[in-house]
């Protein structure tokens, strides 16, 4: 008799009691061809996925049967019956084919034909391709063995693997599969699991289905193949089937073609391989800063050139599940217009974000990523000509964005606009941007200018993952999504500001927080009237905010996107004497005391926020 046990950690013995050759030889084969069967419910063990057997022949018996000899495991299975898998005729070409995604599959299925190849497939790809009229060898024909464990296993086997990996240049690659029976694979089109869409579809899914989607099959046949693309065409994408014919109708050797398949096919397992690991990150521990992270992209498209014209640039999409239905300039639907170029995106991306934080009907213009103009109002087209009005020379060739839908009325009020610099100039854009727009105003829109970019976008989400690139690396951090209902607005001084100050001030804090730093913005009635950017110092931001607000400084709310490191003949003072009614920073400054003395004694409300805005 042998005695089995099943576990997991530890290999079981067998002892071998008296009996001959032949009953071993017979036990022995039928375990090695032993197929699991789940457990009946008399039984008194539970089954294990592994099986292992110890032979051994204790000193006690050797004296009294004979000795049997050892059998390596080749020997055994020589030994035992085989099943006789189909093997294909000397020279003739095959392709395998498994798809997920059966996009125009019966046009490939029909053009491989029609050229002499072979098509051998899986399941429902075998269905598709054989009610398209294309005749197909099944997968099982070559291996002998059925599909299992739910459709787990059912390429994985030599038969498949052995016909896509071997070196047709290698004679012992080629002995190898004749001795074996088995045939070359010439072609393999493969798509794999649609793990991107089940896990960010609408109803969810849970964890077990994701597990289920993760396909394994699929990649290891795109991998082989990807491997050995000298002997052996990969195609993943139904966009390249056109292509694929042609070069097989010209009987082609162009090993660049068979290069850009392969690495196409390898970059396709990558960001499915990305997804799979973000997703399950999440399901585990997830926490926003990895250990190690894969962002997937896909060019979008090709630009004629970067921030300057000798500077080659290109667009792309991120790919992350994080991503999906997020919102965003990436994902802006163009209804008009040039093609977009990389100035373009910046500063589109930097009005929509800028414009998408305010719950009121807004306006926003941008030049070079800073808003020059912001004005919210229940009268769109006002707010509209104040954010132009705030500073109209920069708005000129700049970036105007709404946060309401632009209909007729609002159409041609931007179209026919003109500047108040001198009342006759008709004001340019480079770009429109807004949530949606009518089928009239989008057709006034259209008759601005041919080059004008008409964009459609979503607001961006909360809380997403924000990346920086620096040489030989890259930072990563939270988007800074503080509004001034999150924070709350300390008033430090003697003076009180009015409920419409304390409003204007948030205002301003809001529009400071996309300035870039130093930043300083000056605002009244939810209008900013001036601000400064981007200067070394805060004072020379300030001096240039200031100089843009003119006389309409009186009162106004005025937003430091830093703490004043100093105020007694610097910012603090020099806005104190400007005339602001109120300032809004974040303090923390070892000198905030000095600022508060400051506006006490010019009687100006000082407010702390404790939220810092910088923007580099």
């Amino acid at each position: 008799m042998i005695n089995l046990s099943a576990a997991s950690s530890a290999a079981t013995s067998a002892t071998i009691l008296p009996f001959n050759a032949s009953q071993l030889l017979q036990s022995t084969t039928t375990l090695l061809h032993h197929k699991r069967t789940p457990p009946t419910s008399s039984s008194s063990s539970s089954s294990s996925s592994i099986v292992c057997v110890h032979l051994h022949s204790p000193s006690s018996l050797r004296s009294n049967f004979s000795p049997i000899k050892a059998m390596s495991l080749s020997q055994t299975l020589s030994t035992a019956p085989s099943h006789q898998p189909h093997s294909p005729a000397p020279g003739n070409k095959q392709v395998l084919i498994s798809l997920s995604d059966k996009k125009d599959l019966g046009i490939l299925g029909t053009g491989l034909q029609e050229l002499g190849y072979t098509i051998v497939s899986t399941g429902g790809t075998a269905t598709a391709l054989e009610k398209a009229g294309v005749s197909v060898t099944k997968v099982e024909q070559l291996t002998s063995f059925p599909e299992m464990l739910d459709g787990r296993v059912k390429t994985l086997h030599p038969n498949i693997h052995g016909g896509i990996l071997a070196r047709r240049d290698q004679k012992h690659h080629m002995e190898a599969l004749n001795e074996h029976g088995i045939g070359t694979f010439d072609i393999v089109v493969v798509n794999l699991y649609p793990f991107y869409d089940t896990v960010t579809s609408a109803g969810g899914i849970d964890f077990e289905n994701g597990i289920e989607n993760i396909d394994i099959g699929g990649p290891a046949m795109i991998r082989a193949a990807a491997k050995n693309h000298k002997d052996v065409l990969v195609v993943v994408d139904s966009e390249d089937y056109p292509a694929l014919l042609e070069y097989l109708k010209g009987n082609q050797d162009d090993q660049q073609f068979r290069r850009k398949l392969a690495w196409k096919a390898f970059q396709h397992v990558a960001s499915y391989d990305s997804a799979v690991s973000e997703w399950l990150w999440k399901q585990t521990v997830g926490d926003k800063f990895p250990p190690s992270l894969t962002v997937p992209l896909s060019l979008k498209s090709s630009l004629r050139y970067g921030e300057n014209p000798h500077q080659k640039a290109a667009f792309y999409v991120d790919k992350s599940l994080a991503e999906v239905n997020a919102g965003g300039i990436a994902t802006a639907i163009q209804h008009h217009g040039k093609e977009m170029s990389y100035n373009n995106y910046l500063d589109a991306d930097a009005a929509w974000n800028c414009v998408s934080e305010f719950t009121n009907p807004t306006c926003v213009v941008v030049k070079h990523t800073n808003p020059c103009g912001v004005a919210s109002r229940d009268d769109i087209l006002e707010a509209y000509r104040l954010a132009v009005k705030a500073d109209p020379v920069s708005a000129f060739g700049g970036i105007v964005a709404f946060n309401i839908e632009v209909d007729e009325v609002l159409a041609k009020e931007i179209r026919e606009y003109r500047s108040p610099t001198d009342g006759e100039t008709r004001m340019f854009y480079e770009i429109v941007v807004a949530p949606n727009y009518t089928k009239k105003g989008l057709e006034i829109l259209r008759g601005k200018s041919k080059t004008l970019r008409i964009l459609e976008a979503k607001k961006n989400e909360s809380g997403k993952l924000s990346l920086r690139q620096v040489g030989g690396g890259w930072l990563a951090q939270d988007s800074d999504d503080l509004t001034p209902q999150d924070i709350q607005f300390n008033v430090v001084t003697g003076k009180m500001p009015r409920e419409s100050e304390l409003r204007d001030a948030e205002f301003a804090w809001l529009c400071v927080k996309h300035v870039k730093s130093n930043a300083i913005v000056i605002a009244k009635n939810k209008c900013m009237l001036g601000m400064g950017s981007g200067q070394p110092n805060r004072r020379e931001s300030l001096r240039i905010a200031l100089r843009k607000a003119g006389d309409e400084v009186k009162g106004a709310a005025l937003a430091s996107d830093a703490f004043f490191p100093f105020a007694w003949k610097d910012a603090v003072e020099e806005a104190c004497e400007s005339g602001v009614g109120v300032i809004a920073e974040p303090g923390g400054s070892i000198r905030d005391g000095d600022a508060i003395d400051c506006c006490n004694k010019y009687g100006v409300s000082l407010v702390f926020t404790n939220v810092r805005h910088f923007r580099h």
